[in-house]
């Protein structure tokens, strides 16, 4: 008598397979709509910050932030905490260096002008004390005038939004290919340097990344997003 073996046929192996690619195939598509959900986001984020700022400044003809804590609750009414020393430009000497910054959130939000409610403490942002909103990876964002971004020359201060700590290698280029020229080191996009920066690092690093964010590359050198290097804790800068 023969014996019989028990086991797979051809036809069912490939039905296996099939099921499997379709479950593989419908997770990388999942993965990529919400890594274009929070790009998006972030876009999103960007332009609405800038679009507020702008529209304080055009209201007020004040900086929002560096507006003194007095007069901006008599222009905008009801209780405002905060404000800065009416200078023109939002400053962080060491000592005060979230006072302004923060400042600004709460003088945006009381305005009308985003959503959220901020006292604007004087303390490094967290997601306890309400000094300022976060972006998707749970980091805080940050309005300064400040050098700490890549450029091919010399970095001067100019005003910028840092996007947050922890934004992955591939979505901050695709924020950067989306709002600009997808180059770390030029435009209004840019990496934030991964070096700490004494007056907005804080204990968390607000404004700073990691080392492995960009890669040289190019003659004359120029500087890519380092996509092979897969950092989770990137730093995108948009530069106002």
């Amino acid at each position: 008598m023969r014996q019989q073996h028990k086991g797979f046929t051809l036809v069912e192996i490939a039905i296996v397979l099939v099921i499997i690619g379709l479950l593989l195939g419908g997770i990388l598509k999942g993965q990529e709509l919400i890594n274009s959900a929070r790009v998006r986001n972030l876009a999103d984020t960007t332009s609405g910050v800038q679009a507020a700022y702008f529209g304080f400044v055009d209201r007020y003809r004040r900086v929002p932030g560096d507006w003194g804590q007095a007069a901006a609750q008599a222009a905008i009414g009801g209780t405002v905490n905060s404000g800065g020393n009416d200078n023109g430009r939002l400053d962080h000497p060491a000592g005060t260096e979230w006072t302004e910054p923060n400042a600004l959130w709460e003088h945006l939000s009381k305005a009308g002008f985003i959503s959220g409610s901020y006292a604007g403490p004087a303390a490094e942002p967290t997601t306890a004390n309400g000094a300022g909103p976060f972006n998707p990876f749970n980091s805080a964002i940050v309005v300064a005038r400040t050098a700490h971004y890549l450029d091919r020359g010399t970095a001067t201060a100019r005003l910028q939004l840092f996007i947050g700590r922890g934004t992955p290698v591939d979505i901050a280029r695709e924020l950067d290919t989306k709002l600009d020229d997808s180059a770390p080191d030029t435009g209004n996009v840019r990496a934030s340097l991964e070096t700490a920066n004494a007056s907005l690092a804080g204990t968390s690093g607000w404004g700073t990344g990691t080392g492995t964010c960009t890669l040289a590359a190019g003659t004359p050198p120029t500087s890519v997003w380092n996509i092979a290097a897969d950092s989770q804790d990137c730093n995108v800068v948009y530069l106002f």
